[in-house]
């Protein structure tokens, strides 16, 4: 991926190397550090004993750098990258609200260790990358784009590693134009089972709007190179609700799925990426659950 050189955000704060305090993990935090685990080929074991005792385990993201040693060429590269995909987003979503008559709310994004006192609670780095809407953040612990760089191997990682964060900022775009708020008028009447499909199309917008990004960032930044879009693709299909539950249990429950199958997230993702049509967002909330 082509993205040294370019422009950086003004809305990034660092805070890796402040001190973690004691965290608290929900079950909705608990699932997503399941995900996470299984993605990155973590004992399920393991994962259990850190839901189950997560002050011992130190967040689940080891110990971050201290303060009173100089940055790291990892540490510095990992803070001008992270910058610099957001400002890509920031361009990319302002000139679309800019074409719709609207006025594009940037977020903000925190870089932390360990653990993130976030508008929605304290979380571990063991979550994964996600956004909360609470104060409009996108928090990211960036050891989790390494082990994901491991986990796929190459240069293309880096793109797999933006498509992460385009789907988080798809979150925030989404929460901008009303969608988010649907969904969680949703989950207070509805049942579990309910509720889990239309996480399911919230999670599947979100990779759509990640592929609006890339369609509209290649055509104004030219970043997208040789095997890059197969990374993101991998990395999408890797995610799929049904993949992460027949690693962990050896089986599939589609009542479960709250982030859509690996072949619907590569679908959605490629959907927006070909097409760059906003007017879709409305359809995948319409669709039935076979059309999905």
């Amino acid at each position: 991926m082509r993205w040294e050189g370019q422009r950086q955000s003004d809305n990034v704060e660092d805070r890796r190397r402040m001190s973690p305090r004691g965290m608290a993990i929900g079950g909705g935090g608990a699932l997503i550090i399941l995900i996470v685990g299984l993605l990155l080929g973590f004992d399920p074991n393991q994962i259990a004993q850190l839901l189950n005792n997560p002050q011992g385990a130190g967040g689940g993201g080891g110990p971050g750098p201290a303060a009173n040693e100089p940055e790291s060429p990892e540490e510095i590269r990992s803070l001008e990258f992270a910058k610099t995909i957001l400002a890509f987003t920031e361009d990319v979503w302002g000139e679309q609200f800019r074409q719709a008559g609207e006025r594009y709310e940037k977020p903000r994004m925190v870089l932390f260790s360990e653990q993130a006192e976030t508008g929605c609670g304290v979380a571990p780095s063991a979550v994964g990358p996600f956004y909360c809407p609470a104060d409009r953040t996108v928090y990211l612990d960036p050891t989790f784009f390494a082990a994901l760089r491991d986990h796929l191997g190459g240069s293309s990682a880096e793109f797999s590693q933006a498509y992460v964060i385009a789907h988080e900022v798809g979150h925030h775009v989404q929460n901008l134009l009303g969608y988010s708020q649907i969904v969680d008028e949703k989950r207070q009447t509805a049942s579990k089972v309910e509720a889990n499909r239309w996480s399911v199309r919230l999670e599947l917008q979100a990779d759509y709007l990640a592929g609006v990004w890339a369609h509209y960032g290649q055509e104004k930044f030219k970043f997208i190179e040789d095997g890059d879009i197969d990374a993101a693709i991998k990395s999408a299909n890797a995610i799929g609700d049904d993949r992460l539950q027949k690693r962990a249990t050896g089986f599939v429950s589609p009542e479960k799925f709250t982030h859509g199958t690996s072949a619907q997230r590569v679908k959605w993702f490629r959907s927006g990426l070909k097409s760059g049509d906003l007017s879709h967002l409305k359809a995948i909330f319409e669709m039935d659950d076979e059309e999905l």
